[in-house]
């Protein structure tokens, strides 16, 4: 694994009296504020030579702050000739349309064979971006667009985009239940305290909006679009779950109180086997990194949710 250090000394007084995980953000603004918190807790950040592995260290201007740390994981770089379904590319920016059953970025049980993994083989300098150019995600079992940053530049810039709310993100899912109308869910997400894998509505959690509408009505199904105003963590999942017209297929958030019966007949049992969360990212849209124009793309469904609303 490569080392890598970084190092700095605080000159700038409106850093004053900061914690050291907010100061490390904002110096090294390539790294996520919750990644270079991890690498503090892990004793990998020293101040002025000496380890602190408290992320709420106050620091001092003239304080010098240095980081040593190898990469992450061995997978981190373990390029594998994985295919990428490419919908748009320029020197700035890859748009890909992500299958269901890829995982995007290596973790607990997905070592390797994930997208990351993927760009490393196909896009040899973007080892050097930080989580290899990726910006948001998908889950697992959802499909449908992402957008990847091909230099430090984009990364920049893009990861700004999806803190101002900037980059739009519209999905269509299958839900169980009739609505009757649109509407926004406004609750805060945070994990789960029990089910470590799943998140949960809490109002301890994260700040989390949702805005979905009505494309068509089945019997006990309803069809609809989603557009995501942040950006959480099973967002879309939680939300449609929490009033109560969970996806269709969702293996952690599928169950409802109001949901049918689904042993009614076998039209509704198939659905009810269906083997993911019936989700698709369709639509991305944001203003180009360079040319500043905006952007947009539209991927139809897969195959299985296609065939999913012909049976509904």
């Amino acid at each position: 694994m490569k080392e890598i250090e970084l190092s700095t000394t605080i000159s700038c007084i409106s850093l004053f009296g900061k914690r050291l995980d907010k100061v490390l953000s904002i110096i090294f603004k390539e790294y996520s504020r919750s990644y270079l918190k991890k690498i503090i807790i892990l004793n990998q950040v020293y101040v002025n030579g000496i380890i602190v592995n408290t992320p709420d260290k106050k620091i001092l201007v003239k304080d010098t702050i240095t980081i040593r740390f190898n990469q992450e994981d061995i997978s981190y770089n373990l390029p594998e000739n994985i295919f990428l379904n490419i919908i748009y590319e320029d020197n700035y920016i890859l748009v890909i349309n992500k299958p269901a059953g890829l995982v995007v970025h290596p973790g607990a049980g997905h070592k390797t064979g994930t997208i990351l993994n993927a760009l490393l083989y196909h896009y040899k300098n973007i080892q050097y971006i930080p989580r290899a150019g990726i910006v948001h995600r998908l889950d697992k079992d959802t499909t449908g667009l992402m957008v990847i940053a091909k230099n430090i530049f984009s990364y920049n810039y893009l990861v700004q985009l999806l803190k101002e709310r900037r980059i739009i993100r519209e999905y269509q899912g299958i839900v169980k239940g009739n609505m009757i109308s649109g509407g926004t869910i406004n609750q805060p997400i945070m994990r789960h305290p029990i089910k470590r894998t799943c998140m949960t509505v809490h109002n301890l959690g994260k700040n989390a909006i949702t805005h979905y509408k009505i494309i068509n009505c089945f019997k006990n199904y309803t069809h609809i679009s989603i557009r995501l105003e942040t950006g959480r963590t099973h967002q879309i999942r939680v939300h449609m779950s929490y009033i109560q017209h969970p996806l269709v297929g969702d293996p952690c958030y599928g169950k409802s109180k109001n949901c049918i019966n689904f042993k009614q007949n076998n039209k509704i049992d198939q659905v009810y086997k269906f083997s993911r969360q019936a989700l698709h990212a369709n639509y991305l849209a944001f203003q180009h990194p360079a040319r500043q124009n905006l952007m947009s793309w539209t991927v139809p469904f897969p195959q299985d949710i296609i065939e999913l609303i012909s049976k509904l």
